[in-house]
């Protein structure tokens, strides 16, 4: 038992155990991995509205290209020039400034005493565009030529990884101190909340994980300083950006092929992209429109478009965030949570929910294991019963042979010539073998039942008759014993549907039970009583002033092979199947077979059946 034991809680107790702490473990992970799976899908929303925005500017450069190119089919180009501004903003609406220059530094449009939007734009680009001096510009490489030049290619491509390199290279230990705000260095205008440090993790996160959170929300557009003439280089068209005066102005170009000394441009109007980016954003994501703002924030984190016009959040710390590139410099397509709880309570849902699981599987394997030991342990009880079945059996045949043997040997011998003697050595031979009778026919029948292939031949007979007839072949039996035999019967008749034998048979082994059991107070009485509640019932009683039950056997010694005092060492004789019988076959017709302890000392078994006028159902034979 004990090796059965060690190895069930090897093989199953302890990997159950482990498998349920790893479970318990990874509930703390629930909210971190339910954000997790939240950031990728929303920043591929996010990602999606910056790649629009990105496709929007590069559609209204195509649009520009197409409308100057449609302007200098019928004019020439050095005509055109004068008068650009004018002509453009009547036939694009998307133009705040037109402007014509030459490659060599002349501005030939707009002219300096024209409209307000001219003139400042005039102050602000003049001596950039006329190459008097170098600016810091972000340029859109995919809308250059092939034929640009390869140095300004060089500084682009590198710019972002200069900045960030010049940006990280100063940071020490003090920077651990400082919260993200503190850190100015080409940041972002926006901190998502996924993939940054909050401010209570910077003190407990080591320093190399968190100068990579860091890096990671400097910005990746980065400006390169050049002069308008080095910009240009071979290209046709193309994009450019700029901030003046902490503004920004994003700027088309166009070069004609037959012209090429002459370039036209345009200040992009930003109020008018963004109204169209307004609607872009409107018509953006219909499916997570009940969870989450989609907006564009321009470079100082304010919304230049929202899906939710109600709507007001911490524009800085939306969920995720996207640069929309060089054409819009810092400007961001950003995702923020309507219900910022309904994360934590859906992490919490989850939680509460795994952890309900992982209890109940526990449950189970609980409940399952102490089955399983619960089991085990009758199932060796049970072998350890038939063993002692055996034993007590053996024990139970040979006393009866050796007392017929011996006792008929002597009579055949003729050793014995008192009449007297004789007949009682006759009278001990025929106790012995009837006792012998029920030992074998208690066995048969126990193992009938146990197979199932009992029958019974239930007919209506009179209990009374049944119970005078069993006492009276057993009296002679306890009064040759020295026993005080006692029986109180009903004049009338008892009906009851069972079977004579059967019923007897219970009967002979209650009475051979309180025989057995008795001890020196050699007391024995049968008794019957009629009762009414809740159902008419019949209830036939044999006392004894034996040694009892033990506490905590009364139910056990109605079990198979169960014996409160073993016959090996306490000398009283039996199998350990009367009560087992006589139970199975008072269940058997519908009644039962109980045990009660009686005041003074001794026990009281009694056999209950119901009436056959209170037979709703009769019993079927089986």
């Amino acid at each position: 038992m004990k090796k059965v034991a060690l190895v069930f809680v090897l093989a199953v107790f302890v990997p159950s155990l482990v498998l349920a702490w790893l479970a318990v473990r990874s509930l703390r992970d629930q909210q971190f991995l339910l954000e997790r799976q939240q950031s990728l899908l929303y920043q591929g929303v996010a990602d999606a509205l910056a790649k629009s925005v990105e496709d929007t500017l590069g559609d209204y450069q195509r649009s520009f290209t197409a409308k100057t190119i449609d302007l200098l089919r019928d004019r020439n180009p050095q005509e055109l020039a004068s008068s650009f501004d004018e002509v453009l903003r009547k036939d694009w609406p998307l133009a705040q400034v037109g402007f014509a220059v030459t490659l060599s530094g002349n501005i030939l449009c707009p002219a300096p005493l024209g409209p307000p939007d001219a003139r400042v734009f005039l102050t602000c680009n003049s001596r950039f565009l006329a190459n008097r001096e170098s600016a810091e510009v972000y340029w859109n490489a995919k809308n250059a030529g092939q034929n640009f030049p390869s140095d300004f290619k060089k500084s682009q491509s590198t710019g972002a990884k200069e900045k960030l390199s010049d940006s990280t290279s100063n940071f020490n230990s003090m920077d651990l101190l400082k919260t993200p705000s503190q850190i100015k260095s080409q940041s972002r205008a926006v901190v998502p909340q996924q993939g940054y440090p909050k401010d209570e993790q910077i003190q407990s996160k080591p320093g190399s994980q968190l100068k990579q959170s860091i890096e990671e929300n400097i910005s990746k557009v980065a400006p390169s300083e050049t002069e308008f003439r080095q910009l240009i280089g071979d290209a046709n068209e193309g994009t450019l950006a700029r901030f003046v005066d902490d503004k920004l102005n994003v700027l088309f170009w166009y070069r004609p092929p037959r012209d090429p000394q002459l370039v036209f441009g345009a200040q992009l109007a930003l109020s008018q992209l963004a109204a169209e980016l307004q609607q872009m954003v409107q018509k953006s994501e219909p499916a997570f429109r009940e969870e989450i703002c989609v907006a564009v924030l321009d470079d100082k984190a304010r919304p230049v478009g929202k899906s939710h016009p109600a709507f007001r959040g911490i524009w800085k710390r939306p969920f995720v965030a996207t640069e929309i590139g060089e054409v819009l410099p810092h400007w961001e397509a950003a995702v923020y949570l309507l219900d910022p709880k309904a994360l934590v309570r859906s992490a919490q849902t989850i939680r509460w929910t795994l952890g309900l699981l992982i209890g109940v599987l526990l449950l189970a394997i609980g409940v399952g294991s102490w089955l399983i030991v619960a089991d085990l342990n009758r199932q060796l009880r049970l072998a350890r019963q038939k063993t002692d079945f055996v034993s007590n059996v053996s024990h139970e045949l040979k006393t009866p042979l050796t007392s017929i043997r011996m006792f008929s040997e002597l009579l055949a011998e003729g050793r014995v010539m008192d009449a007297e003697r004789q007949r009682s050595y006759l009278s001990i031979i025929t106790a012995e073998t009837a006792r012998l009778s029920r030992l074998i026919n208690n066995v048969l029948d126990f193992a009938r039942i146990d197979r199932g292939e009992k029958k019974y031949h239930l007919q209506k007979c009179d209990l009374a008759q049944v119970v005078r007839e069993t006492v009276q072949s057993y009296s002679p039996q306890l009064e040759a014993n020295g026993f005080q035999f006692k029986c109180d019967l009903p004049e009338s008749s008892v009906w009851v549907n069972g079977d004579r034998d059967a019923l007897a048979q219970v009967l002979m082994n209650l009475l051979s039970n309180a025989e057995k059991y008795s001890d020196s107070r050699k007391d024995i009485s049968v008794d019957m009583r009629q009762e009414c509640s809740p159902l008419p019932y019949v209830e036939v009683n044999v006392h004894d002033r034996g040694i009892g039950v033990p506490n905590g056997c009364e139910q056990k010694i109605f079990e198979q092979f169960f014996r409160a005092h073993d016959s090996l060492n306490s000398g009283i004789q039996g199998s350990g199947l009367g009560l087992t019988l006589a139970r199975q076959i008072a269940r058997a017709h519908g009644g039962e077979v109980v045990y009660q302890a009686r005041e003074g000392g001794g026990s009281c078994f009694s056999l209950r059946l119901p009436t056959l006028a209170s037979s709703a159902q009769n019993p079927k034979s089986e």
